[in-house]
């Protein structure tokens, strides 16, 4: 599937990745968004964003990039 197809897929709650990735049980996933809080900040909303699991099953936040924006190898996530 391309980008488009992988966001539509996240957006209805499912896990995506790209074959190339070497990083085991990598994916990504749509958050809704919810409540932000840091030390000396004020609690502020979060809007929706795309968040990654790392091989060290650890979650970031995911920007893509150009090779990911044009891939057309992304797959969906059945199980992990």
């Amino acid at each position: 599937m391309d980008i488009g197809e992988a966001v539509k897929h996240m957006r209805e709650g499912g896990k995506v990745a790209r074959q190339g990735w070497n990083g085991k049980n990598m994916f990504l996933l749509y958050s809704a968004g919810g409540t932000f809080n840091a030390v000396d900040l004020e609690v502020g909303p979060l809007v929706p964003f795309v968040v990654m699991k790392t091989a060290d099953d650890r979650f970031v936040p995911w920007l893509c990039s150009q090779t990911d924006l044009l891939a057309t190898d992304w797959e969906a996530v059945v199980a992990i």
